[in-house]
């Protein structure tokens, strides 16, 4: 099979969909690489490298996407839905629910969209997914801390304290492994921290884990208002697979915060948890304030530290690439229920239902098209 590598043209996004060793392992296969020239750079792999490893180097994007298959980080622009056709197969991070124009774009063109995001494994857990979350819990409260500053507008306390000087409060909303990589970073800087889910056994875990050191909360509208009251940092870390985040943060709750506080929503991809996120940001321009309350609403988190992400992301999405490319998509799903869960769209439907469902489109089941 031939597959494409372009370039990703998401505004700040410096990740790459594979190393260059994954390139080396499908070449083994048989496989033949297209990657457009520079793609690499922002993730520390060069052009020459990638040829080494055995990839042809296009300097045109149409050259790329004119691959049976094509690997992406982030899903595709709107310049680039003139590449769909009903023969391709894009293998990304989609996170169609948020994204109407996109959805529409792929049913009408029958182009098969692959997502990252809700590719199921055999422990009902969402193993593409769990690097980049692990990598964006960890940034959200490092991140936070940051814009805390005051010459960032933050509200001048040390996440940490110091000897005589009280801690700040870092509240995570979802005990899952963003929010899990967020109480770890946050603990490790010593601030005082409450974990709210919805899940006893998650909260069972993490107290057994941290002990008295953590508050845990069940997660409802009492919990989550009265928590962050005082909380200098927010981190949104909640997914429902396939589906648009629950908005489980009023505006009335938002303005009960503290001015010069930072909400950071790692769901804001999926459309966010906070009532107050009318738009996303980007990391040259990563905070809005509203209602006094510092807002970053970055949807592609992992994208600023491309290096570890890439490495990362190559490491889970190769193996179900090989599968795919080698039996072809049809055959990989029978094969396998990761890939087949992350078919969202096929021969011109939707094919996850909670998609179709966000986005009130039409479901087929892939079994049945097929």
């Amino acid at each position: 099979m031939k597959i494409g590598i372009p370039k990703e043209i998401k505004l700040n996004e410096s990740r790459v969909a594979i190393t260059e060793t994954g390139v080396e392992l499908l070449r083994q296969k048989g496989h033949d690489i297209f990657i457009e020239a520079g793609a690499g750079i922002g993730a520390g792999i060069t052009d020459q490298e990638y040829q080494d490893a055995g990839a042809t180097i296009f300097d045109k994007a149409e050259d790329v996407w004119s691959a049976d298959m094509i690997m992406k980080v982030k899903e595709p622009q709107q310049s680039e839905y003139k590449y769909f056709r009903k023969d391709l197969i894009i293998y990304t991070y989609f996170h169609l629910a948020n994204e109407p124009e996109l959805a529409k774009a792929l049913v009408e063109s029958g182009t098969t969209a692959v997502a990252y995001e809700t590719m199921v494994g055999p422990n009902g857990d969402l193993p593409m997914l769990m690097p980049m979350s692990v990598i964006a819990g960890r940034i959200s409260v490092q991140t936070a801390s940051y814009f805390l500053q005051s010459p960032q507008q933050g509200n001048g306390k040390l996440i940490g304290g110091v000897p005589g000087v009280k801690n700040g409060k870092v509240v995570i909303i979802g005990g899952g492994v963003a929010g899990q990589n967020a109480l770890q970073i946050a603990q490790g800087l010593g601030a005082h921290v409450t974990i709210l889910d919805v899940k006893a056994d998650v909260l069972q875990h993490i107290e057994e884990l941290y002990g008295n050191d953590v508050v845990t909360l069940m997660s409802n509208k009492v919990n989550i208002a009265e928590a962050i009251q005082d909380a200098d940092i927010v981190v949104g870390a909640v997914l429902i697979p396939g589906s648009k985040a629950p908005k489980l943060v009023t505006e009335e709750m938002v303005k009960s915060m503290e001015p010069g506080s930072v909400i950071v929503d790692i769901a804001v991809d999926q459309g966010g948890i906070f009532e107050t996120e009318d738009r996303t940001t980007s990391h040259d321009d990563p905070i809005y304030i509203k209602h006094g309350v510092l807002h970053y609403a970055v949807p592609n988190m992992p994208g600023a530290v491309p290096k570890t992400s890439t490495i990362a992301l190559t490491n889970v999405t190769v193996p179900y690439a090989l599968e795919i490319a080698g039996e072809g998509v049809i055959v990989a799903a029978e094969q396998s229920n990761m890939v087949y869960t992350g078919i969202n769209t096929y021969d011109g439907y939707v094919t996850n239902k909670s998609v179709a469902e966000a986005l009130d489109m039409e479901y087929r089941d892939f079994a049945k098209l097929v």
